[in-house]
């Protein structure tokens, strides 16, 4: 992937809606050229898809929670039970291994805290393998984005 590459992403990250022609001109491409290369990104899946991004507020989901999830063992089969069964619950959007305290990160949208609660008894602790989990509420929203930085 070169800089042109990635001045197509951006622009498409920024707007998914961008004709071929309004995004050749903002990359300095003529027409033919920025569609081979977006067309390319597409069936390499650097581009996997487009989405529409939208008011969590609006949609009804405004509680953004932060949620840390330590299993109690590491076995295959507990991991890839715990990950199948994540996979499967729409109120998580984003769910992280990670290292530290921790071995997962998750961000939760719900529509108000009694809903969360109930998140918590019926999907969370339904979830196999859990030692703990430590809850974050978002109340204020600093930056949200979803344009990678500029590798130029």
């Amino acid at each position: 992937m070169d800089i042109k590459d990635r001045q197509i992403i951006r622009e498409l990250q920024k707007n998914g809606r961008l004709t071929n022609l309004e995004l050749a001109e903002r990359v300095n491409l003529s027409p033919s050229p920025c569609l081979r290369r977006l067309r390319n990104l597409e069936d390499t899946g650097v581009i996997q898809g487009y989405a529409a991004l939208v008011d969590q507020k609006a949609y009804g989901v405004p509680l953004t929670v932060f949620v840390s999830i330590s299993l109690e063992k590491h076995s295959k089969e507990v991991v890839r039970s715990f990950e199948r069964k994540v996979d499967a619950i729409d109120s998580i959007l984003d769910c992280f291994m990670t290292t530290g305290d921790a071995d997962y990160f998750m961000r939760v949208v719900v529509s108000d805290l009694e809903v969360y609660e109930s998140f918590v008894r019926k999907e969370l602790h339904a979830l196999p393998g859990i030692r703990s989990i430590d809850t974050k509420f978002a109340y204020s929203v600093v930056k949200n984005t979803q344009v990678y930085p500029d590798m130029s």
